[in-house]
């Protein structure tokens, strides 16, 4: 046996769970490792900020499957990833974070004004499934296994391990590291009774429904999901974290969040849901589109985590597991099963059509100013077929989702933790996991791009062609619609606008990345074929007409987004009741709850 730095021995161990790209900040906590890693042929990404480190992994995962890893330098740099701790827990996100700190005896010291330095894990308690603090060398391989155990038992989740200086000189006699399958589950099938019960329930099904969450794209399950959607022959309806379509499957796949999804809800009378927590966006599988034969429909839930089965509406067959390895079990025993498409498909299909045509028809098509939804229309029309979507932002983000002119195979946005500011490090974590095969489009707002601006040269640097398209109205759009909404149309707005006209474009250009400024309608398609041939990253900012973004009136979804709080009705303080569906939107859902 030869002999370990402490550095060879985490590696080993991350490797062997499949880590290929480590995420980290450079720091001499990590210099070793970072070297290392490199010779092995791994990757190191360095983004600006803690915290748009750990929304760029975010974004990695949910286009690998691959646990991230996230190497985070002590004091200040452990405190500014906390609030991507928060994120990827709400987003269920299995990531490590490998903290560094001082030596342990700073722990005891009474002294004050000790530098860069603070007792880490309690600001974790309440952010990760699992704290581990390597106190000794012996401690390396069951802790670091801990970690991957927990993270990616039942709900995913981040998980904390504590690197102190005292320990990273550590050496370890080279002995290998234990295969994943060797000490925690890897494969979780379900029981072969529930399986049974499932298929007889999903054959004698008048009108059953599949309910796909976002779990089924981030496990990367699209053939496996598209082989049993295609033998159920079923309407398919998205969970409100998903925009993407499983390949074929377009003209039967509905959004819940809509006129034509609420009418396949009420109509169903056997759900199958894969990858969704059945949360408040979905009504909890029981209110709103789903009260009509409430108490007669049945459920066939595949999750993960056998806590949560029965807790937001009763089962009457759980299928306790992983569904990557739960779906190849329902192809199998449904055998050559062929349903005949539901009666009322085509009706669906023609209310789906015709409510986002209706809503198209409303926005204007003048040149200037440009309306939010007609930047959505002709930018979306421009974009490459196999384009992964990431969506971002308030009014505009509605807007785009609502009138997407394409279908994508991938999306993301914050689905559970409905936060802003995501979407450029989200997308930049896309774009790597995918390189140059296929291009990544963020859509937002300027607001919420403005959150993680330094990561454009992030993008440069690792030489990643992603491209944002930018409705700027300079302001938060949506805070200005609720000072209306709740004091009054002639109402100020204080801070909801800004006057400084901030141009996003010269700012791409002086990162190195592709530029341009839209202000007119017929100039949006020329920039963005130019953006995409340039092959770098791109931004284009285009000029929108912001009291269109400044009211709630109009802006899709929005009445079905404020109905997700529907109980207790305290969305921004908004009065009034949402009815149980309409026309858009998009969602506050798991992402990755497989």
């Amino acid at each position: 046996m030869t002999t370990q730095t402490m550095y060879e021995r985490l590696l080993d161990l991350f490797q062997a769970e499949g880590v290929d790209t480590l995420f980290g900040i450079p720091d001499p906590s990590f210099f070793g490792l970072f070297v290392e890693a490199e010779k092995r042929g791994m990757r190191v990404v360095s983004p600006h900020h803690e915290e748009a480190m750990a929304l760029t992994a975010d974004g990695y995962y949910r286009m690998t499957g691959k646990i991230p890893v996230l190497c985070v330098n002590k004091g200040p740099g452990v405190g500014n990833i906390a609030a991507g701790a928060n994120f990827l827990l709400k987003e269920n996100v299995p990531a490590i974070f490998l903290m560094a700190q001082r030596q342990r005896f700073y722990e005891q010291r009474v002294r004050r004004g000790k530098m860069q330095y603070m007792s880490q894990p309690p600001l974790f308690e309440n952010a990760v499934k699992y704290t581990g603090v390597i106190e000794y060398p012996g401690q390396t391989d069951e802790i670091v296994q801990e970690a991957f155990r927990k993270a990616l038992t039942g709900v995913p989740g981040p998980t904390y391990v504590e690197l102190p200086l005292g320990v990273m000189q550590a050496k370890f006699d080279g002995s290998p590291v234990l295969t994943p399958n060797r000490y925690r589950l890897v494969r979780q099938r379900a029981d072969d009774v529930s399986v049974a019960e499932a298929v007889a329930l999903l054959k004698d099904a008048k009108n059953p429904v599949l309910l796909y969450g976002q779990g089924v794209f981030v496990s990367r399950a699209h053939a496996i999901a598209t082989e049993l959607a295609a033998k159920l022959n079923c309407p398919i309806l998205q969970s409100n974290a998903v925009e993407a379509v499983l390949p074929g499957m377009d003209d039967r796949t509905f959004a819940y969040s809509s006129e034509a999804g609420a009418q396949i809800a009420s109509n169903s009378d056997v759900v199958l849901a894969i990858g969704t927590e059945l949360g408040e966006a979905l009504n909890y599988g029981r209110g709103h589109a789903w009260k009509e034969g409430n108490q007669n429909r049945k459920w066939i839930y595949v999750e993960r985590d056998a806590t949560a089965i029965g807790v937001n509406r009763p089962i009457d067959v759980p299928l306790v597991g992983d569904l990557r390895d739960i779906m190849p079990q329902l192809n199998d025993a449904l055998g050559d099963l062929k349903r005949e498409p539901a009666a009322k498909l085509a009706e669906w299909k023609k209310t789906r059509d015709d409510v986002k045509q209706a809503l198209m028809d409303t926005v204007p098509t003048t040149s200037q100013p440009i309306h939010t939804g007609r930047l959505a229309i002709e930018a979306t029309k421009a974009l490459p077929e196999d384009t992964i979507l990431v969506r971002d932002g308030g009014a505009a983000s509605m807007w785009f989702s609502a009138l997407l002119q394409w279908t994508p195979r991938d999306s993301m946005w914050s689905s559970n933790w409905g936060a802003i500011g995501n979407g450029l490090p989200m997308a930049l974590g896309a774009q790597l996991a995918v390189g140059d095969k296929r291009r990544v489009a963020l859509l937002t707002g300027d607001s919420a791009f403005l959150f993680h601006i330094s990561e454009l040269e992030t993008a440069v640097r690792k030489n990643l062609p992603l491209l944002c398209i930018v409705a700027v109205d300079h302001a938060w759009g949506i805070e200005a619609a609720s000072y209306k909404a709740n004091l009054g149309e002639n109402t100020s707005t204080p801070e909801a606008r800004w006057g400084n006209e901030v141009r996003l474009d010269l700012t791409a250009a002086s990162f190195g990345a592709h530029g341009e400024y839209v202000t007119k309608l017929e100039e949006i398609a020329p920039a963005i074929e130019r953006a995409l041939a340039s092959g770098k990253p791109a931004v284009i900012h285009v000029e929108v007409d912001r009291e269109a973004n400044s009211t709630f009136k109009g802006i899709p979804g929005f009445l079905e987004f404020r109905n997700w709080f529907g109980e207790e009705g305290d969305f921004l303080g908004v009065p009034g009741a949402a009815p149980a569906a309409s026309s858009g939107g998009g969602s506050t859902e798991n992402s990755s709850g497989y």
